[in-house]
Formats: C-alpha cells, sequence, structure tokens
C-alpha cells in the first residue's frame, strides 16, 4: 500500500498537538471566545502547529526531489540465509558495506571549468560535478575522476551495455546516456567536449578492460576537436600506453592509410562523413564515431557479452591493436585533464 509521507508526518507530528491544545483549552461551537482566555500555552502550541507544518513543506518538497531524481534504492525484502553448523543468520541485501554509495551530485554555484581545477582546489572524492569550460556555456554536469592520479574530466564511458550507442548525429552532439551513478554510460556531447578539447595541451586517457579482468590503456597528447561546421574533426598527436596506437590503425602502412582516424569527421547513421565510397561505416558498425575506410578502434560499437563475437561486420567496442577487432570489450572510458598536470606522484600519468 502507498503510504503519502507528507500526510504521514503530519499524523505522526501535528495531529498529536492538536489534540493537546484540544486538552489544554476545549472549544465548542458557542465557546470559540474561550481561546483568548487560554493564555501562554495556546500561543505556544500555535508556534509549535506552525513550525511542524513549515516542516511538512519542506520534508514533502524533499521527498519530491529525491523521487525526481531517483536516488531511492528500490525496497527488498530480506531473505535470511542461516549457517546451520554455527546457527548465524546472514542477510547479504542488508550488508550497506557491500553496496556502493552514490556519488556526489555536485555543486549548484560552478567555480571551476574542469576537474583538475576542481582536484586542485578541493581534492573531492570521485563523483558527478558541475563544472563550466567556457564563460559563455551553460554549466553542464560531468564525472570526474579523482582516483587515477586525480583531476579526469571523463567523456565516455562504456560498462554494461544498457545504453544504446547507434545514435543520430543530434544525441552525439548534445550528448545521451545516464549520469546519476558510478557505473553509468553516457556519451558527454561533442559539443561539450569541444569546449573541454578545442585548444589542445591536454593528455587523453583511454581505459580498457577486457571480460577477464585483464586491463590496458593508451595516452594521446593535445587530443582535440574542431567544431560542428567541421563535423567535429578529430585531431592528436604522440602516443604511449600498453594497448597499442589503434586511433592510427596499427604498425603496418595499409592499416594506417585504411584505419588512421587523425584528420577524421565524425559520422552517425544518418550523417556519413567517411572515406568509404562503398558504404556508411557508422551503418555497419552500429555507431557514432570518427572513422575512415573504417577503424582500427571503435569504442561506440555494439555491446557483445563475452568479447569474442561473430558477425558481418566488426561493429563491437573494439580497439584492434589490444585484442583485436573481433573481441568486444567489457569496460572503457575517455578522460581527459591539461597536459601540465600532475599527480602526487609527479609522473602525470596517473594509477593504472
Amino acid at each position: 500500500m502507498k503510504i503519502d509521507i507528507a500526510a504521514g508526518y503530519f499524523f505522526l507530528k501535528v495531529m498529536p498537538v492538536l489534540l493537546l491544545l484540544a486538552l489544554v483549552c476545549p472549544v465548542t461551537s458557542t465557546q470559540l471566545s474561550a481561546l483568548d482566555s487560554c493564555g501562554p500555552e495556546v500561543a505556544a502550541l500555535k508556534r509549535s502547529i506552525k513550525k511542524l507544518e513549515n516542516k511538512v513543506l519542506i520534508k514533502t518538497w524533499r521527498v519530491q526531489h529525491l523521487q525526481m531524481h531517483k536516488y531511492f534504492r528500490p525496497f527488498q525484502h530480506a531473505v535470511p540465509e542461516t549457517d546451520t553448523a554455527s546457527g548465524v543468520n546472514y542477510n547479504s541485501s542488508t550488508d550497506l558495506t557491500l553496496m556502493k554509495p552514490l556519488p556526489p551530485a555536485g555543486n549548484l554555484i560552478v567555480h571551476d571549468k574542469d576537474c583538475s581545477e576542481l582536484f586542485d582546489r578541493l581534492r573531492p572524492a570521485s563523483g558527478f560535478y558541475r563544472i563550466r569550460p567556457k564563460l559563455h556555456q551553460e554549466p553542464f554536469l560531468v564525472y570526474c575522476d579523482m582516483e587515477d592520479g586525480g583531476g579526469w574530466t571523463v567523456f565516455q564511458r562504456r560498462r554494461h551495455g544498457k545504453v544504446d550507442f547507434n545514435r543520430d548525429w543530434v544525441d552525439y552532439r548534445d550528448g545521451f546516456g545516464d549520469f546519476k551513478l558510478w557505473n553509468d554510460e553516457y556519451w558527454l556531447g561533442n559539443e561539450r567536449m569541444y569546449s573541454l578539447l578545442s585548444e589542445g595541451n591536454n593528455l587523453v586517457k583511454i581505459d580498457l578492460m577486457d571480460w577477464d579482468g585483464q586491463r590496458s590503456h593508451a595516452f594521446y597528447e593535445n587530443f582535440r576537436i574542431t567544431d560542428e561546421a567541421d563535423k567535429y574533426r578529430l585531431q592528436y598527436e604522440q602516443y604511449s600506453g600498453e594497448a597499442g596506437d589503434a586511433l592510427t590503425g596499427g604498425g603496418g602502412m595499409v592499416e594506417q592509410w585504411s584505419a588512421c582516424l587523425s584528420g577524421m569527421q565524425f559520422s552517425t547513421r544518418d550523417q556519413d562523413n567517411d572515406r568509404y565510397m562503398q558504404g556508411s561505416c557508422a551503418k555497419e558498425n552500429k555507431a557514432g564515431w570518427w572513422f575512415n575506410r573504417c577503424h582500427a578502434a571503435n569504442l561506440n560499437g555494439k555491446f557483445y557479452s563475452k568479447g569474442k563475437y561473430r558477425g558481418q561486420y566488426d561493429n563491437g567496442v573494439v580497439w584492434g591493436t589490444w585484442k583485436g577487432l573481433w573481441y568486444s570489450l567489457r569496460h572503457t572510458t575517455m578522460k581527459v585533464r591539461p597536459l601540465v598536470f600532475l599527480d602526487s606522484v609527479g609522473s602525470g600519468a596517473g594509477e593504472i
């Protein structure tokens, strides 16, 4: 049975005060003026009622706000498990230590142009915060990774395949996905990424994980994109890392000629800006991405469970120089911070 929280608060808190008022100073229809003779007791009770009414309004607003932003966890009935040897009951659903807490929701007052400034100023925990890269731009919400050396602004995440990345140009321009929990999937949006990346002088880290839990990474210096008029053309400079330079296509000249993404414009299923004359890379690979003819890396591809997959096209979440084109990765993250940013170790590379 659904119970109105505000009404319940009223009956638990306000009604007892009203009943006490009736006991202290009983009033009938012919004795309404008797309230005046009750003196200070009635005045004090009236003030209490007014305070409780204000609390009801405030708590009602808080409940509506929390419900709107889905901060409530779904209620689950406890199913106790009994250790027959010791006679001790266990209930994993009520063990709060196993539940990852919600990340911070950020602050309405925006001080920082990116997560690196926020890290330098407050050293906060990882979570969602509002940033404002350009003064003329409205603030927007991003996930700040403060654990990997600190100061990373995350602009792409793949985690569980629940978010469809096969979308049109407008969706990729404005951004899509979920921005609530630590393991949400999203694309920040090309226009917002342009405000973060257009000046260069940054370091982008691409974190990768396969279905066995193995991890790898790739760094790119001065990773940047142009504006929408130029179709968000991708440019980057020196690569380093362990996963291989898949954005450049790999080691061979043929692979680089057909798969190098430097200088490529962004493509979606409704805007074909690649160099593949026989078709559309975005349609074949079920993703918006920078394509050549077509790619050796596509982190926005179709999510395949268990990694290895088969199909007409190599359209998985792939980083070809690490796991090949026919292995779809489990977790990916693309994040950026200033090139001159130094972590606590002083290397600027963060933790692996």
